[in-house]
């Protein structure tokens, strides 16, 4: 069996692939065609089934998991399977979703040890509630933090603790900066991702998701739970995370520092270093 990382061109190859992406197309002449992502814990690959499409078209759906025949060509410098036979394997999935290359645990750790130098009693609580929360800490691990960067099982946890040790530095360096809100937000700005996004591998939006966003179900995740919470440092907490993709919508320092903070990871993760 053939994981992606290995594939390589002009190779006939079989493996067990999760499906990601799953769409009927036709050629210029009107002829159909299946266009798939596939994807395992190595990477994703681009597939095209040509022949056989009314046949295979039944076999597999979006998310499933599949035993793949097929044979390895470049196409546009991308490499891209041109899939021959298709069938449901028995596997999970979600299992098959490309995965973070650091360790889950230790990043957890990161994240504990940052919450736990919050000062702020009403702050600590709150952060405190979400860690609590099995489901929460659950979905950082198995869930990507954007389709444009760490856009793989777990990069929802390795963003935010990068995005809050980022903040946690600028906050040391410039003293004026409120050191305690501003590392909450950051812990806290993403985590609406755990109700807009479904499980993998397709990590499709949920109902919600697809109409709110995950700014919007971030703050609802919030509020929810800082009804104790000072309402001066609660309207700047939910202010943070509301522009955090917005620079020109920050009105604070502490809002701005997590917009860039957020833009630099996202910029650094996916640059290609030449």
């Amino acid at each position: 069996m053939s994981t992606i990382a290995e594939l390589a061109p002009d190779r006939t190859v079989e493996g067990v692939y999760a499906v990601a992406r799953k769409q009927r197309r036709t050629t210029r002449k009107g002829a159909p065609y299946l266009a798939l992502e596939l994807v395992d814990p190595t990477g994703r690959i681009e597939g095209r089934i040509w022949n056989d499409v009314e046949l295979l078209d039944g076999r597999f759906a979006e998310g499933d998991a599949v035993r793949v025949l097929g044979r390895v060509e470049r196409f546009d410098d991308r490499l891209q399977l041109e899939i021959r036979s298709v069938e449901a394997a028995d596997a999970d999935p979600a299992g098959l979703a490309p995965r973070l290359r650091r360790d889950a645990d230790e990043l957890d750790g990161f994240l504990e040890f940052m919450a736990a130098e919050l000062t702020h009693p009403g702050l600590r609580t709150l952060v405190g509630r979400f860690l609590e929360d099995a489901e929460i800490r659950k979905a950082l691990r198995e869930l990507p933090a954007a389709e444009t960067h760490h856009s793989y099982a777990g990069g929802l946890l390795e963003h935010t603790v990068a995005v809050s040790t980022l903040v946690r530095e600028t906050a040391q360096l410039h003293q004026r900066l409120r050191g305690d809100l501003l590392l909450s937000a950051a812990l806290l700005h993403d985590v609406g991702r755990v109700r807009e996004l479904g499980r993998g591998p397709s990590f499709r939006p949920t109902d919600e998701g697809r109409l709110l966003g995950h700014v919007h179900l971030g703050l609802r995740l919030v509020e929810e739970r800082a009804d104790d919470l000072d309402a001066a440092v609660r309207a700047e907490l939910l202010h943070a995370i509301a522009s955090h993709h917005d620079r020109n919508a920050a009105r604070t320092a502490e809002a701005a520092v997590l917009y860039h903070a957020n833009q630099l990871d996202a910029v650094a993760a996916t640059r290609p270093v030449e």
